[in-house]
């Protein structure tokens, strides 16, 4: 192994990254002058931008996240440019886009869809690339959030399908068919104790829901029922032991629980609602 590799992987060790190897390899491959797969035990420096390389090196010893160095981030079935000022997609996330296809089988239906808190807009995206007929409202209170996911639009050819609202989903007139939301529901004691990747490269605001986390499931709870046609769905993310307060929560909102979905550690993540 040359030295290259060696330093950077003690250097990365020292700082407790937990997939050193991984992480160091999508670091070469971004640095990389050609396109060809990076292997580690048979690297040519030679190939290598080493001032990029360096510069990715030290942001990730600065616990910055892999995605926001190389500013893109796979979920589903497309990649997505992220920043800080966006969560970066998560493989639990996915969750919603599956119970949304179980939910409704036909991918021609034409119906109507809101995204609350769109964030990169990888939710909305993935959902108007399965559903082509679909007309979707991705909202944020955050304009550098939106200036992202127009980014992502841009990317992805979805301006036919997706309209961006800088809106509190409180102000929204109109009615859908489906509501999905990946909503805020870390606590701010979580927030404090999360790891640097989290704590200091993603925005806050798509990461507190108050002091119990729970803020955001109150204000769905209350006024989602205006937003929704008849035998329309809520689809939503929820955080680690939420499952029975958001229960107790939406007991009077109007929805019925559905479904409860588990992520691949078996935490309950995913609630789906239906409004009869």
């Amino acid at each position: 192994m040359n030295k290259l590799i060696k330093e950077s992987l003690t250097k990365l060790k020292q700082k407790n990254i937990s997939n050193p190897e991984l992480d160091l390899r999508i670091l070469l491959k971004h640095a990389s002058k050609k396109n060809n797969e990076i292997i580690l035990s048979n690297l040519n420096v030679d190939n290598i931008d080493i001032v990029k390389f360096k510069s990715y090196l030290q942001q990730r010893i600065n616990r910055q996240p892999i995605a926001k160095i190389i500013k893109k981030k796979p979920f589903w079935k497309n990649d997505f440019y992220v920043n800080n000022f966006v969560l970066d997609p998560r493989p639990e996330t996915e969750l919603i886009i599956e119970e949304v296809l179980n939910i409704f089988k036909n991918k021609n239906l034409k119906f109507k869809i809101l995204d609350i808190g769109t964030g990169s807009g990888c939710i909305a995206i993935s959902l108007a690339k399965e559903f082509k007929n679909a007309s979707i409202t991705a909202i944020d209170i955050s304009k550098e959030a939106l200036e992202v996911a127009e980014k992502n639009l841009k990317i992805h050819n979805c301006y036919n399908q997706i309209q961006l609202k800088m809106i509190d989903f409180k102000n929204i007139k109109s009615k859908f068919d489906l509501i999905v939301s990946n909503p805020p529901y870390l606590s701010n004691e979580q927030f404090n104790n999360a790891d640097p990747e989290v704590k200091n490269f993603e925005p806050k605001l798509a990461l507190v829901g108050g002091d119990d986390g729970l803020k955001f499931y109150r204000e769905y709870s209350n006024n989602l029922k205006n937003l929704m046609n008849k035998s329309s769905y809520f689809v939503c993310e929820i955080g680690n032991n939420q499952r029975q307060d958001c229960e107790e929560i939406f007991e009077n909102s109007g929805l019925f629980l559905n479904k409860v979905i588990n992520d691949l550690q078996g935490i309950e993540r995913i609630l789906s609602f239906l409004k009869i």
